[in-house]
């Protein structure tokens, strides 16, 4: 039920990606058509498509976690016995994990500044841009930390059987 659930979160993030990546696309190409063809343009859609950028960073970060996506060298931990596997993953998730609670505390911080400033075109409060680090970093933080659990336990090793990460997809919590 929870792993059906988290399926469906998952997919939701997808689907936000696929919605982002197709308003940046919208917004680009109608300034660019507008500006050649009428020499007008939207303001909006520049500062729009920056920010879904940055949204869109974030949140694939997150999504790329889940689907171990990130780029990485693990040419130790696949050479690496299953009890040094183990240490090696809960030690890297835990790298992990400290990054991310670096991005947290330092994102909590900005966010009495970003809240109170406002974009120049939308007039947007800041939050709403910046903002998104803090969900991002809890999302990679509560994966790490899941994988962490997983490795001191031994029920996460997405290198067991000698295949690539990539297609441990069912070790992703």
């Amino acid at each position: 039920m929870i792993e059906k659930a988290i399926d469906l979160f998952f997919r939701f993030l997808e689907m936000v990606l696929v919605l982002l990546l197709a308003g940046m696309t919208v917004m680009v190409f109608a300034n660019v058509v507008l500006r050649y063809a009428f020499r007008s343009g939207l303001d909006v859609s520049e500062e729009l498509s920056r920010f879904f950028f940055v949204w869109l960073i974030f949140i694939g970060a997150v999504v790329a976690m889940r689907h171990h996506a990130h780029m990485g060298f693990d040419l130790l931990l696949s050479s690496a016995r299953p009890p040094m596997r183990r240490v090696l993953l809960f030690l890297s998730n835990g790298l992990v994990l400290f990054a991310c609670w670096l991005l947290l505390e330092g994102a909590w911080r900005q966010s009495g500044v970003t809240a109170t400033d406002s974009s120049p075109v939308t007039g947007i409060s800041m939050i709403y841009v910046f903002g998104i680090v803090i969900p991002s970093a809890l999302g990679i933080g509560i994966i790490a930390l899941h994988r962490m659990i997983g490795a001191v336990r031994g029920t996460y090793d997405p290198y067991a059987s000698g295949q690539t990460v990539e297609a441990h997809a069912e070790f992703a919590p």
